[in-house]
């Protein structure tokens, strides 16, 4: 599966976020500013977001959805991603597969993503072909349709996605059913991929009726980034998207988590070589970047004490945890899940060295989090990991992909164009004392769920499924 990692998005949810080539211990510099985006709204509601960048000859052309699996209902998780698998199987007017091999006769690359946020489909292609792949999108978008019989076959494709993805992979596994311990009343509380009882009995008319609901033109918004100009692009926009009727956006009813009474542990028993502990608190998230409230201030901290733990080589993590004679992890990390349209938690995780624990490996990171709640943490300290999210920005830049998936990731959490740069601009004002206070505050037994893996013998002759990950967005 195609995994999109976004500058505000995924990336910043992943353990040790930042590259480890970019640490400096200098001060931050400015980010330099590329050309400002476009932002056009079509007449049906649709979003059209432009970003010119002449180095190159080529372009990006996104669609993300705000649709997710967070928008299912009980009976149909999955239903989100296997739209995502459908939408190649054909329209009014192109035979299932048409779509792929048309993009890839143009010259281009395609795929897409589902995660629990919003739903994303994407080609890279020669920017002269830019009109091309919005006629085929646009298309696909407005008129899907397939026969069931590619239903029951892409389902199978789904099904087995999962088990080589999940149910195969003991700390993918894991992650599941910490989502599902940690969420009660939040829909995050399902997996992306779907429970495979639900994948089961999902039928056709299941998938067709999330679709007429969910892809409508105000839901969803189009990035361009490239050798373009906003204006020719808004006109290809108006021409091709624009031509889809208008239809109101489906009412969300609010699914706020209730609070946590207590501590929740859960054990997984799967066949595994080694342990493995996650720890997940409950964490602000963060809402808004122009008027930041006590909770978005307290959600950048959190960011930054990710940094701290482990957001470079030889962090806090690493060097109590991994390091030495004594020590108690073969690996140790941690991340701040602050963005989305969900409810936030801090995590922090470890596999025990040999002879180790997971009980003493959950002490030791518990500890870590100790030691920042009394001593704090250093001016220096945190200038290295402010430093490196410059570093990180400026190389995002560098890449038309990671441009127009900023873009869109921003768009669908409701943040500004501008987003990057602003949540690096307030990175700067947060202090030594805001990181240990927030140490102090959300790192209660009360906020907390613990998962431990407990490995059980692995059958002789099993063969390894490449590493997946319960928890990001999926293709």
């Amino acid at each position: 599966m195609k995994r999109i990692f976004t500058a505000l998005g995924l990336a910043l949810c992943a353990a040790g976020f930042l590259p480890a080539h970019a640490a400096t211990t200098q001060a931050t510099p400015a980010v330099a500013q590329a050309v400002a985006p476009s932002q056009f709204t079509l007449a049906n509601g649709m979003q059209l977001i432009v970003q010119p960048d002449r180095r190159a000859p080529t372009a990006v052309h996104m669609v993300w959805v705000r649709v997710g699996s967070m928008d299912e209902v009980d009976g149909v998780s999955g239903v989100a991603h296997v739209i995502e698998h459908m939408m190649f199987k054909g329209s009014e007017k192109l035979a299932p597969g048409e779509f792929s091999r048309r993009v890839a006769a143009l010259g281009g690359q395609e795929n897409a993503f589902t995660s629990r946020d919003y739903t994303g489909y994407y080609q890279q292609i020669p920017a002269n072909k830019l009109e091309d792949v919005m006629r085929l999108e646009s298309d696909r978008f407005a008129h899907n349709q397939w026969p069931d019989k590619e239903f029951r076959h892409e389902l199978e494709v789904v099904k087995e996605e999962r088990r080589m993805r999940t149910e195969d992979q003991p700390r993918a596994l894991l992650s599941e059913q910490l989502y599902a311990a940690a969420f009660i009343a939040s829909p995050y509380h399902r997996p992306v991929i779907g429970w495979m009882s639900d994948l089961d009995a999902m039928t056709p008319d299941d998938v067709r009726a999330f679709y007429r609901k969910w892809y409508v033109p105000a839901n969803a918004v189009v990035v361009v980034a490239g050798d373009v100009d906003p204006q020719q692009v808004l006109a290809l926009a108006q021409k091709t998207y624009g031509a889809i009727p208008a239809r109101a956006v489906p009412t969300r009813k609010p699914r706020a988590e209730p609070p946590q009474m207590g501590m929740r542990r859960i054990d997984v028993k799967a066949p595994a070589d080694q342990a493995y502990v996650a720890l997940a608190y409950r964490a602000p998230s963060l809402r808004s970047l122009t008027e930041p409230t006590a909770n978005d201030r307290d959600a950048l901290a959190l960011l930054l004490l990710s940094g701290v733990l482990s957001g470079y080589d030889g962090a806090r993590l690493e060097r109590g945890l991994t390091q030495g004679p004594d020590r108690v992890a073969d690996s140790a990390n941690s991340g701040a899940s602050v963005f989305g349209r969900g409810p936030s938690q801090f995590y922090l995780s470890g596999v025990p060295a040999t002879g180790k624990t997971a009980a003493q490996v959950e002490a030791a990171l518990r500890a870590e989090v100790a030691r920042v709640a009394k001593e704090g943490v250093s001016e220096a300290e945190l200038t290295r990991v402010k430093t490196q999210w410059i570093a990180s920005r400026v190389y995002d830049r560098d890449s038309l992909q990671n441009q127009a998936s900023e873009l869109g990731s921003n768009w669908v959490q409701g943040l500004p164009l501008d987003a990057e740069d602003r949540l690096l601009t307030l990175l700067r004002g947060v202090q030594p004392s805001e990181v240990q206070s927030v140490a102090q505050r959300y790192f209660g037994d009360d906020q907390l769920t613990v998962a431990t893996l407990l490995p059980q013998p692995v059958a002789p002759g099993t063969r390894k499924r490449p590493a997946g990950d319960a928890g990001g967005a999926i293709r």
